[in-house]
């Protein structure tokens, strides 16, 4: 069933009632899994992702996952992300050797291996898993985020958070509209229907760390698309620093008592 995109020019609202700037309701938990270093727990909208870490512990990289290192003087992040048969409509279950899931794997590992003092741990080894529970649409960016807050919880230095969101475009590609609007944070239907991007950025600023387009756009729309995600990029920051924030408040609460 093809997205009717008209109600956007007429009541300027989506099909699940936001604006063209507004974020879906975002969840985050910190300290989810007790057995692991680091974990976190977060849902974008109707995405939802459980992150688990450990390590860094001694080198050795596992088969199947993504990785990225700068040599032996510097820690590897490993990365391994699973999504379940049950997480999307399609009920499809993706292998280990598929595509889609090792270019995410990979797009992952490069992020945080710029990002977290590798230096720090030579010969080491920092372990990411990721667990796909349901799919509504920025999947790449929900893992980013929960991979954040769980190497946040595990203890590991980093220079800053690294916190992820998509933008789109009103239009497709084939109606050729100059003129179309960006959006911010895309659910599944409009992913299927229209043209967007996944951006995370370091910190609070505007340095771009990760930006993957999987789809053809006008190179006028562009530029409003990648601004529109960085500001939700700003707002995704304040959430997970909060979720932090509170898991940090919880934890010197109980030690005082």
């Amino acid at each position: 069933m093809p997205l009717d995109t008209s109600t956007y020019s007429l009541a300027l609202l989506r099909l699940d009632g936001r604006r063209w700037n507004e974020l879906r309701r975002m969840h985050a938990q910190i300290s989810t899994q007790a057995a692991a270093d680091g974990s976190s727990y977060l849902e974008m909208g109707n995405t939802k992702v459980i992150c688990t870490v450990s390590g860094p512990s001694e080198g050795r990289r596992a088969a199947g996952g993504g990785g990225s290192g700068s040599g032996d003087s510097n820690a590897t992040v490993q990365v391994e992300l699973g999504i379940a048969g049950f997480s999307g409509v399609d009920r499809k279950r993706r292998g280990r050797g598929d595509k889609r899931t090792s270019e995410m794997q990979m797009t992952i590992a490069n992020a945080f291996a710029s990002s977290l003092f590798t230096h720090l741990y030579s010969r080491s080894t920092i372990s990411i898993t990721l667990h796909v529970l349901s799919q509504d649409g920025s999947l790449l960016a929900a893992c980013l985020n929960a991979a954040t807050l769980a190497l946040v919880d595990a203890g590991i230095p980093m220079s800053d958070y690294i916190v992820a969101c998509t933008s789109g475009s009103t239009s497709s590609y084939s109606s050729n509209d100059e003129a179309a609007d960006p959006l911010l944070d895309l659910n599944g239907m409009e992913e299927q229907e229209l043209p967007f991007l996944t951006v995370a950025t370091l910190g609070a600023g505007e340095k771009v760390s990760v930006l993957v387009m999987e789809s053809r756009v006008q190179v006028e729309r562009l530029e409003g698309m990648l601004a529109v995600g960085v500001d939700g990029c700003k707002q995704v920051r304040e959430i997970l620093d909060q979720a932090v924030r509170r898991h940090g408040k919880k934890m010197l609460d109980s030690v005082v008592a």
